[in-house]
């Protein structure tokens, strides 16, 4: 799996709260465009939620499923995102005191086309996405996404 690591300046709890509200997801994954619908219990083991991934108006829609979770520390998940295949990837958080955190994402395709690129090639790129992706998701933790009523 490809895996990339940062220091968040925000505290493990605002994080997760970010990863909690599905609605969310859309605004720090990338290449997730919108979000359609999300289950009650996200991020619950089976729960789901529906995005689509692309630019309009070549969209396609999809979904990913929560595989296990630790509340407040882990989310494991299978995106989907045919025609490229599926994903397997897997988010854990560490609380480092005060206001940081350390935050990884790991992500490796483990059906269809995307699992046929060779890993020496689909790692570079999968890694650059999931930098951009932790970059969001520190943004969205420290101006408060998913902590405001």
């Amino acid at each position: 799996m490809s895996t990339v690591t940062q220091v968040f300046d925000a505290p493990a709890a605002h994080v997760w709260k970010v990863i909690a509200d599905g609605w969310l997801y859309s605004g720090w994954v990338v290449g997730a465009s919108r979000i359609r619908a999300v289950d009650d219990q996200w991020p619950q083991v089976g729960s789901t939620l529906h995005h689509s991934v692309g630019s309009w108006p070549f969209l396609i829609d999809d979904s990913t499923r929560v595989t296990s979770m630790e509340s407040g520390r882990k989310l494991e998940l299978l995106a989907k995102g045919w025609p490229l295949g599926e994903a397997k990837i897997r988010i854990t958080l560490e609380d480092l005191g005060g206001s940081e955190s350390r935050v990884s994402i790991a992500e490796d395709a483990v059906r269809g086309p995307g699992k046929v690129i060779p890993k020496a090639l689909r790692d570079p790129v999968i890694a650059v996405r999931n930098r951009e992706t932790l970059k969001r998701l520190e943004l969205m933790a420290k101006g408060g996404a998913g902590r405001l009523s």
